[in-house]
């Protein structure tokens, strides 16, 4: 792996719970959010890895069987409540009581404390333009900084690219890192979470 790649928690328009997510042989980074986890009178912490519309997947630090009864406070004051359908070591994937507006929860990010830039789950077509070529990929998750492709064609580790995803304007961008098939890469500017919401929309819709 071309320099190290950053994990954090994922956001999912799908209905459906995340599923369980087999650990990779390379290290990343990990920079998940952190939740509020409370069952029955017991309050304590959880890290949040992938949140979708229907449930999330999480890392626990106490014993969490399946079929336990839950919340989580993904927004501060806000709990969703929902049940834990599978437990393997320290992950636990939960299923909510009902699905939840995962763009809203982006969305309002951008009053107040400005935490980590939030990454999207996609799965859409993006083109790369190195110089002359263009090179024809899948957008695996993007953010307000940048996204994630999948090329079968090799990018070079810090080439100045151009990326386009139906629907938004050109974006600069750099290479920053590489794993297998799959690329990071960096925008030259932040989008505004506005403009990344609205597009999303429009994905969803679509």
């Amino acid at each position: 792996m071309d320099n190290q790649a950053v994990e954090t928690t994922t956001y999912s328009l799908d209905a459906e719970p995340p599923k369980r997510r087999r650990r990779r042989g390379k290290r990343h980074l990990t920079l998940y959010r952190v939740g509020a986890l409370t069952i029955g009178e017991r309050r304590e912490l959880c890290l949040i890895k992938n949140v979708s519309a229907g449930g999330m997947l999480i890392r626990v630090y106490s014993d969490i069987p399946p079929g336990t009864r839950l919340a989580v406070e993904l927004k501060q004051g806000e709990p969703v409540s929902g049940m834990a359908r599978w437990a393997e070591g320290e992950s636990v994937g939960v299923v909510f009581d009902g699905p939840i507006d995962v763009l809203s929860l982006i969305a309002l990010r951008e009053e107040g404390p400005r935490p980590r830039m939030p990454r999207i789950e996609v799965g859409c077509a993006a083109t790369v333009r190195d110089g002359a070529t263009v090179i024809r990929t899948r957008a695996v998750n993007v953010s307000q900084g940048g996204l994630q492709v999948h090329s079968s064609v090799e990018l070079a580790i810090g080439a100045d690219v151009i990326v386009t995803l139906s629907g938004l304007a050109p974006e600069p961008a750099l290479v920053k890192w590489r794993d297998g098939d799959c690329y990071g890469l960096a925008f030259n500017r932040v989008l505004a979470i506005t403009q990344l919401v609205a597009w999303l929309q429009a994905q969803q819709a679509g």
